[in-house]
């Protein structure tokens, strides 16, 4: 076992943070998890109040590409949909280079009043990831409704997690450091421990994961 915690020569994964429009301020959890955790690096997207989607779609491409070794993304809103479309459009085999994907709160890029900077992004993707994938979407969010998000969790083949009341998961839900989601992108992680990688172990059913974090999602609330 080396320095990490991993077994069989397998490396450290790089948690790519995926921010969504507008980028992630201050106050944001990715920005404090940046700060804060020394796996965490976040991915320059480019035209942040203004985003394409290919071009998106590229420079995140090119952020996995640049990593040699095992990926882990964190994405937020927007971000979520620019992965989605990572995984329809490119061709990797599932599980590597990304090996998990933790997407907080994706946004409904096909409802009526959807604003124009994020309908370019429409439609949603509907292919399965491939890669293990947690989905984790607010009761109360303003930019999709709950059962929206719920379908989409389930056409990209992920455990999906009800984090309560929380808005839209950014920084004015005042989630700080944001430990349940942490708990949720660590899981992700030691899901590659103690075996050879690109090789996947399948995570844990939507239900068990939900009664699992049941808790911890009310405290956030």
């Amino acid at each position: 076992m080396n320095r990490f915690g991993y077994s069989n020569g397998a490396q450290q994964p790089v948690v790519l943070l995926v921010p969504g429009l507008n980028n992630s301020g201050p106050d944001h959890w990715q920005t404090r998890w940046e700060e804060s955790r020394g796996d965490c690096r976040q991915v320059d997207l480019g035209r942040w109040a203004s985003p394409n989607r290919n071009a998106w779609v590229t420079r995140l491409d090119a952020a996995i590409r640049e990593i040699d070794g095992p990926v882990v993304l964190a994405a937020h809103s927007l971000g979520c949909i620019t992965v989605g479309w990572w995984g329809a459009l490119q061709s990797q085999a599932y599980g590597w280079p990304v090996i998990g994907a933790l997407l907080v709160a994706p946004p409904d890029c096909e409802r009526v009043e959807t604003p124009d900077t994020i309908g370019g992004f429409g439609p949603t993707p509907q292919s399965p990831l491939p890669f293990p994938s947690i989905l984790v979407a607010s009761r109360d969010d303003p930019y999709i409704f709950f059962e929206r998000a719920h379908s989409i969790g389930k056409y990209w083949g992920s455990a999906f997690v009800d984090a309560g009341h929380c808005g839209h998961i950014n920084a004015e839900s005042g989630l700080g450091d944001w430990a349940f989601g942490q708990g949720l992108l660590d899981r992700l992680i030691d899901n590659a421990r103690v075996r050879p990688l690109p090789t996947h172990r399948a995570l844990p059913t939507t239900h068990r994961i939900r009664a699992a974090t049941h808790g911890a999602a009310h405290a956030y609330r």
